[in-house]
């Protein structure tokens, strides 16, 4: 082992169970233990939620190492504790427990924005193992934490990796034609503009590429909205891969539309990587 963990929150719901068996996969990948945690503001009625959770991974990932644990508050405190110093957490697409269930937006959501390592959000009914490729979101060239997550996925899982860099067009205002094509002002900047923001994917990537020479990347630039470039993306991917910035220092990473669109729409599991 090495020394490395992975923690998943679970209430006994199925879609926990599923979120379960995702983390025992990621947990097996990584040669990690499993810290398996249920919040609940009782103690005493997290027993047979633990013992049934541990029983699983025992028997479908025997030698796999398995911590239980329950931890009193919300789970969103919770998981954001002891995502401290994790691999990974991992969670479902609902919240856990009768109280954090009925807020407003899901666990999920919420944790996206105070976690301390990468969150694995499990949506979609892909097999853990099912061989399909990693999607990488990139926005900007402080992404680079979630490009290397990314690379460093696609490794573990000997997949393919799609990076997929999206944007608009922005509204630009009206000019008189030039007499020599493509000369005027406005012309000259958005093909800079165009010819920058094309290059921003193949720039990001080119030292992961030299490290990981293993794995298969494909570059993709898309001239539509991020949001849904990426979920059409989702329907055939494995994994896909985005990143959470901090605006300022100190602060909380934080999603955008983008990060906030996956987690309600994805077609697949969703990793979120904090911006350190």
């Amino acid at each position: 082992m090495t020394g490395q963990r992975v923690v998943v929150g679970v209430d006994g719901t199925l879609i926990a169970v599923r979120a379960l068996d995702w983390a025992a996969e990621e947990a097996e990948r990584r040669a990690a233990t499993l810290h398996i945690l249920y919040a609940v503001a009782d103690q005493d009625e997290a027993g047979p939620v633990l013992a049934a959770a541990a029983g699983r991974i025992h028997d479908h990932h025997p030698g796999l190492p398995v911590v239980t644990g329950a931890a009193e508050g919300t789970a969103v405190q919770a998981l954001a504790r002891e995502s401290e110093g994790a691999a990974l957490t991992v969670v479902g697409t609902r919240g856990f427990g009768r109280v954090t269930g009925t807020l407003f937006g899901s666990v999920s959501l919420r944790l996206a924005g105070h976690t301390h390592s990468p969150l694995l959000v499990v949506r979609g009914d892909h097999r853990c193992d099912g061989g399909r490729e990693v999607l990488l979101g990139l926005e900007s060239d402080t992404d680079v934490d979630a490009a290397a997550y990314a690379f460093q996925e696609a490794e573990r899982r000997g997949a393919r990796l799609t990076v997929l860099h999206a944007w608009s067009h922005r509204h630009q205002t009206p000019e008189l034609p030039s007499l020599i094509p493509g000369t005027s002002p406005g012309q000259r900047e958005a093909a800079r503009r165009e010819a920058g923001e094309e290059a921003v994917g193949r720039f990001d990537v080119a030292e992961l590429r030299q490290r990981h020479t293993g794995v298969g990347v494909e570059t993709v630039t898309v001239r539509t909205d991020p949001a849904h470039a990426l979920l059409e993306k989702t329907r055939e991917a494995g994994l896909v891969v985005i990143g959470a910035r901090r605006h300022g220092h100190g602060s909380t990473p934080r999603l955008g539309t983008v990060g906030h669109a996956l987690l309600h729409h994805s077609h697949c599991p969703v990793v979120v990587v904090p911006t350190r």
